[in-house]
């Protein structure tokens, strides 16, 4: 099977941050049923995650770390070698989103975007990208962008989030130049609009708007991220680094 061969993880270890729900969920129990074992890096932990994990056969534990804290994030990975002997890949997934027009947000709210979405994954990826070099391990990152780094969607209007999703776009084809002589792949993932828990909160309306823009006419399933999650982190891959996987069902091409 793919999984045993080109696709599969067994031996690797994988961190994913923001694994308590949604698409880190599935993409960690994902992982984990490829062969590897998972770590989950979140603010209040993720044991529900790592039990289903468990009860599937699979390897996981979490550690609490908040990724806009570099120490924390330092503590973690330390954490992490110490425990699982190395870091193989990295799914950059924690983030938030702000439904605001730009005259009606504050600062603090723009800040607390960027802070997660984009030096959030650029302090995580610094942290594991240092330790994939120091132990000569040629890995894969995944940071977690979103088809708003390529277009602006409407109606809603969120400028701090697509901002912050362009700046990781661009930060991962930075750092795939600049560590593809120790054979680190470092790619982005930009999905469209998914049915997840965070998207339970979005207004009635707003989804009532998106659905005739869509050329399926429906939100994606977080399980079919997976499938690209999983060739961007396996050998699979291997000549594939500085890109930016849109999986939309086509939002971006009309």
């Amino acid at each position: 099977m793919y999984l045993d061969g080109i696709f599969g993880l067994k031996g690797k270890t994988a961190v994913v941050t923001g694994a308590g729900r949604g698409i880190g969920q599935v993409a960690a129990c994902g992982l984990a049923k490829a062969g590897a074992e998972v770590v989950i890096i979140s603010r209040s932990g993720a044991e529900e995650t790592v039990d289903m994990i468990i009860r599937d056969g699979g390897k996981a534990y979490d550690l609490k770390a908040d990724v806009t804290k570099e120490p924390e994030v330092d503590a973690a990975v330390a954490e992490i070698i110490k425990s699982s002997g190395k870091i193989d890949i990295l799914f950059n997934n924690a983030g938030i989103c702000i439904h605001k027009d730009t005259l009606s947000s504050s600062i603090e709210e723009w800040r607390s975007v960027i802070d997660i979405n984009l030096t959030g994954e650029y302090i995580m990826a610094r942290a594991v990208g240092r330790t994939m070099i120091e132990n000569g391990i040629k890995g894969s990152i995944i940071n977690m962008a979103s088809m708003s780094g390529t277009i602006v969607n409407i109606p809603q209007w969120q400028a701090s989030y697509n901002v912050s999703k362009a700046g990781v776009i661009h930060m991962s084809k930075s750092l795939a130049a600049e560590w593809v002589g120790y054979g680190i792949r470092v790619n982005s993932l930009s999905p469209g609009y998914i049915a997840t828990p965070m998207s339970e909160d979005v207004p009635k309306d707003l989804k009532n708007a998106w659905e005739p823009l869509m050329p399926m006419h429906r939100m994606g399933k977080p399980e079919e991220l997976l499938p690209a999650i999983l060739y961007l982190a396996s050998p699979a891959a291997g000549y594939t680094t500085g890109t930016d996987l849109i999986v939309d069902g086509g939002y971006t091409c009309i």
